[in-house]
């Protein structure tokens, strides 16, 4: 049977439809066979034309023919099946058996050691003799041939670690006879051994990644709770707020009506004073002009004392003629309250869009490193006038703030400090922030962070910096820094600079401190949450003692 198979064109037994051994073989009337399914099939899209042709020849049948199955090219096709004819040739991508001849089946498995690839058939001496059951076999390559030694003509079994290549024996004892080399298989195994490790690196990657994509929906759930409860209370205060100025408009409507009653009231009485005083003193003058006309001398002369005396007279001079502008006053209020209010508007409006841009769901932004990394988030900070401790000179524009012995002129404030030497900034920080604060090594200087909601009046714990949890502090004090929070202190080793650097990434939570020279040095870097915007804070608790906010550019 074998000598027959090698006779045999194994295309004739092939499906011209689907190009596999034939399956239920039939044959159509020009003599080309089929698989039943597959001629059925194509039958069956010409159905609508009436006409049924042949794939291979074209000739045309009408009406369809009914097909029977060819019992002796079945049975021919299942005896062959035997000796190899399910083998599927070589395509264009495969690799092809290299023993096969004329069509070329395609390779199960390559031979490193015969540099030979092989079909199903013509691999069995591999698995069954025993000398080459020891050969090495790996799936089909076409690039056996790059394991030979273009030089020597040998399988290259060595490893030159100096140049980092395959070489053969020979090559070891000539041109690579001092470099470092080993068997391509110890090579091998530790590159394996490295491929293991980063496997391991990134398995645990994506086991990270994954934990990540399970917490995201959360964080997407959180987002969306968060920004709708962010829109109810906002949309409740907004209300409270046009309720509250509905109120004072309709307070103001009611107090203007009510003054404008009073006055009018008041303005038709003395209108009604003034005509009764005109009708007495016309009848008066008619009187006296009667009294007046009398030719009689005796009769004038025994009248003139009946004359009744003329009462107080409402002079003109006593009602003040003004300009019609008796409410143009409360107008002008009016206007004062609605421009601070516009401008009060105008800086919380920047203020809640620059909160809402910096919102950041995201894993957090990489820490700076070099300098000119921090400059990009260079925060331009001046402190507060009406926060400073009346014994604090503020100069520079606000960034230089020196401890006086005396007092200075500040008027009393309800956000000022009346007892701690300390002050804030006028702005509030969210984002990312970095500023710098220049000192007096050896001095004693505080360089803070805190809430505005610190308390400011009294010597209590609430209102040093560092000494509740509302304020972070990190104090030079002679030739060490000491960090504090809530009243827990915490040395810090690291040498002293006249500049300290601070570093805000609000959203992240982090505070970092940096001693600035030359280089960046980080004294301590505290994780936390924030839960509300912060401010600057600056204390200089000694005589003459000054720091400056750096102008950074």
């Amino acid at each position: 049977m074998e000598q027959k198979e090698n006779q045999l064109d194994r295309e004739r037994f092939c499906c011209w439809i689907c190009l596999d051994p034939l399956k239920d073989p039939v044959t159509t009337g020009c003599g080309h066979s089929y698989c039943l399914s597959c001629i059925n099939t194509h039958w069956d899209k010409e159905e609508e034309r009436g006409s049924y042709s042949c794939p291979q020849c074209g000739q045309t049948f009408t009406p369809r023919p009914v097909l029977g199955k060819n019992t002796m090219l079945a049975d021919l096709v299942e005896e062959l099946k035997k000796t190899g004819l399910q083998a599927a040739p070589a395509g264009p991508e495969d690799v092809a058996c290299d023993v096969c001849t004329g069509r070329k089946l395609k390779a199960l498995k390559s031979c490193l050691v015969c540099l030979a690839s092989y079909c199903e058939k013509h691999l069995q001496p591999h698995l069954q003799s025993a000398p080459l059951k020891k050969h090495k076999l790996v799936e089909p390559s076409e690039k056996l041939q790059e394991n030979i030694c273009s030089r020597h003509d040998e399988v290259m079994k060595m490893f030159c670690r100096t140049d980092q290549q395959c070489i053969c024996h020979l090559c070891s004892v000539d041109e690579h006879k001092d470099h470092d080399t080993v068997s391509a298989a110890a090579e091998r195994t530790e590159r394996q051994r490295e491929l293991g490790l980063r496997r391991q690196t990134i398995q645990q990657r994506v086991r990270d990644r994954e934990k990540d994509v399970k917490l995201l929906p959360q964080e997407e759930e959180a987002v969306n709770g968060s920004a709708d409860k962010a829109v109810e209370d906002s949309e409740k205060i907004f209300t409270e707020l046009i309720r509250l100025l509905e109120k004072r408009s309709s307070d103001a409507k009611q107090q203007i009506r009510s003054q404008q009653e009073t006055e009018v009231s008041r303005v038709r009485e003395l209108q009604e004073r003034l005509e009764q005083e005109i009708t007495e003193l016309k009848r008066k003058d008619h009187e006296v002009k009667q009294l007046s006309d009398t030719e009689d001398h005796n009769q004038f002369l025994h009248n003139y004392p009946s004359l009744s005396p003329l009462s107080e007279s409402t002079h003109s001079s006593s009602i003040r003629i003004r300009p019609l502008r008796n409410f143009e006053d409360v107008t002008a209020a009016v206007s004062q309250v609605r421009g601070r209010l516009q401008d009060i508007l105008s800086e919380t409006e920047t203020e809640i869009l620059q909160i809402v841009s910096q919102v950041d769901v995201l894993l957090p932004q990489p820490e700076p490193e070099t300098r000119a990394d921090f400059l990009k988030y260079s925060q331009e900070i001046t402190l507060d006038p009406n926060t400073a401790h009346k014994e604090l000179l503020l100069s520079e524009g606000n960034r230089k703030v020196t401890h006086m012995i005396e007092e200075q002129s500040y008027s009393d404030h309800p956000d000022r400090f009346t007892y701690w030497p300390q002050v804030l900034s006028r702005e509030s920080l969210t984002g990312r922030c970095y500023w710098e604060v220049k000192m007096r090594r050896g001095g004693r200087v505080g360089v803070a962070v805190t809430y505005k909601n610190i308390r400011r009046a009294g010597n209590s714990d609430e209102c040093g910096f560092g000494l509740n949890d509302k304020s972070w502090l990190l104090s030079c004090i002679g030739k060490s820094y000491n960090f504090s929070y809530n009243s827990i202190h915490t040395p810090v080793s690291d040498p002293l600079s006249s500049r300290v650097g601070v570093y805000l990434d609000h959203s992240a939570g982090v505070l970092s401190f940096y001693s600035v020279s030359d280089t960046m040095t980080l004294l301590l870097r505290v994780q936390t949450t924030f839960t509300q915007p912060l401010h600057a804070g600056v204390g200089v608790y000694w005589d003459g003692e000054t720091a400056e906010l750096f102008k950074l550019k």
